[in-house]
């Protein structure tokens, strides 16, 4: 059985192109930033934020590695790196034996503090201010669309 591929058109390769391009660029210059302004990659950031938002400031690993998109090998690594900071604490889980919570402490809640108005000045600066309010409309129902397509088993 012959599989015929789907080529992109001009229109959905300029599109597809445009794309890639706009969302390297926007978390390339946000990393960036980030990493000037309060000496963390994304990803740290992304993690603290995660923290911030659960009950008690926990997660388990397994649930902080989903919420992120990491491997759990990849958040093992960063929870080790933001322990060394002093800004995660991990504590084995009361009801698994097998897992471990990821805490956020108080300096990392203060470092996220600190870090948070520079980085969502970066995200209005770079993305919002660059658009109309139909745009963002369209690019929230856009990106939607693509999430539930994509979780989708």
């Amino acid at each position: 059985m012959t599989v015929m591929t789907r080529w992109l058109n001009p229109d959905e390769q300029r599109t597809w192109r445009a794309f890639l391009a706009a969302s390297r660029a926007l978390m390339e210059t946000l990393d960036r930033e980030l990493q000037r302004d309060a000496g963390m990659p994304h990803a740290y950031y992304e993690i603290l934020v995660r923290l911030s938002e659960a009950p008690e400031r926990r997660l388990r690993m397994s649930e902080l590695a989903d919420l992120t998109g990491s491997s759990r090998s990849r958040l093992s690594h960063a929870v080790a790196r933001l322990e060394a900071a002093g800004w995660v604490r991990r504590e084995d889980c009361p009801t698994d034996r097998r897992g471990q919570l990821a805490l956020l402490t108080e300096e990392g809640f203060a470092t996220l503090a600190a870090a948070a108005p520079g980085h969502v000045e970066g995200v209005r600066r770079h993305l919002f201010d660059a658009l109309s309010t139909a745009q963002v409309d369209q690019l929230r129902r856009i990106s939607e669309a693509l999430t539930d397509h994509l979780s989708r088993p």
